[in-house]
């Protein structure tokens, strides 16, 4: 039998209020900090197909005990840890061979 595959989620709240749901693709602990990397969870497969494919890096941020996620504003660092995902997604996902 099959595997099914069950994707961790998580529920942010947006700028207008309105909660969107994510699907939670890698979690990076590095001496810079740790980071969550973020993709828009569709329900509709077919949403997802039509996507930009674009996902989300957010830096946790400790605000009265509590973990919040924040946008990176340094450009630098962001780029940094997009390379530190995108190198371990490669390396899971795609064979050397490919």
């Amino acid at each position: 039998m099959a595997k099914e595959y069950t994707p961790d989620l998580i529920t942010l709240i947006g700028d207008d209020g309105k909660e969107i749901e994510f699907e939670i693709l890698d979690i990076i602990e590095n001496d810079e900090g740790k980071f969550y990397v973020l993709y828009p969870f569709f329900e509709n497969p077919e949403d997802a197909v039509n996507d930009s494919g674009e996902y989300y890096i957010f830096e946790v941020t400790e605000i009265d005990g509590e973990e919040e996620l924040a946008e990176i504003e340094d450009d630098e660092k962001l780029d940094r840890i997009a390379a530190v995902f995108e190198k371990r997604y490669n390396e899971e996902f795609y064979d050397e061979d490919d």
